[in-house]
């Protein structure tokens, strides 16, 4: 099925979910692109605001075309938190059978994205999610070099261990969850089985690919070769934009960076 058959019916086939936080600039840029590829079609497009009470509130407020909802967060919320409660709320309202969730440092060039991934779940009705693991686009030899390093410390820690020395727990080589910044859900299948983005204190989404997958169901893997054709993420973006990191840190760099190119570019929201 073609990305104009999934824009052009009368019944969507998909809801599209951005969770928002004092990220004004990125926003703009997320919902502008968004707007143009989906802004003449019934795509239900929900944002949450997550308490920001800033310019970025102010902004989503002047939008006719989105699902607003203005959340109260306690300031003792921790950021991953806030966001997996802010996406049970879209998924508790949305009725479409798919939910894509974007994050709002997402920049989507090409609309076939949606096409894409959806056909892996029209597909097989088995497919709960498709997305990618990484957050970037390393290429194959910075990829090869982050694997092996992290399977020599795996491995390392825990000869270590084995050993009677002291060393920190061994972490996973190998990244097994799907990143939210461009992630494809099957709702349907998710409220079948009363699940949500949000099981535990975990990333939102972690613990349900765990038991979506236990009980038989299946998650496409899309390299990131494959998902940054259509897009470009900001790895941290909204953090970055927060001013969390550093002036001279490396996400923080990246951050500017793209919002210089897109505005060399002549974008505009």
């Amino acid at each position: 099925m073609s990305n104009t058959d999934f824009l052009s019916g009368e019944n969507p086939v998909f809801s599209i979910v951005l969770v928002n936080y004092k990220t004004l600039e990125m926003t703009k840029i997320c919902l502008g692109l968004l707007h143009q590829h989906v802004g003449n079609s019934n795509v239900p497009v929900w944002v949450v605001d997550n308490g920001s009470a800033d310019d970025s509130t102010e902004y989503l407020r002047t939008l006719d075309w989105i699902n607003l909802i203005e959340r109260v967060t306690p300031d003792s919320e921790q950021g991953h938190i806030a966001h997996g409660k802010a996406l049970d709320m879209v998924l508790d309202r949305v009725e479409t059978d798919y939910l894509f969730l974007l994050h709002t440092d997402t920049f989507i060039f090409d609309k076939n994205v949606f096409a894409m991934m959806l056909n892996k779940c029209i597909k097989n009705p088995k497919v709960v999610a498709v997305g990618c693991v990484e957050q970037i686009n390393r290429g194959t030899a910075r990829t090869l070099w982050r694997f092996s390093s992290r399977l020599f410390k795996h491995h390392y820690r825990r000869l270590k261990l084995s050993l009677g020395l002291r060393s920190k727990e061994p972490k996973p080589y190998r990244e097994v969850h799907l990143k939210s910044f461009c992630t494809l859900w099957n709702c349907k299948l998710i409220k079948q089985h009363d699940m949500h983005f949000l099981m535990d204190d975990r990333v939102p989404g972690y613990t349900l690919q765990d038991r979506m997958s236990a009980l038989g169901y299946t998650v496409e893997f899309l390299s990131p070769r494959k998902i940054f054709s259509y897009l470009d993420h900001i790895q941290s973006g909204t953090v970055a934009a927060a001013g969390s990191y550093g002036k001279t840190h490396r996400r923080t760099r990246m951050y500017n960076n793209i919002l210089k190119r897109l505005s060399k570019s002549g974008y505009k929201e």
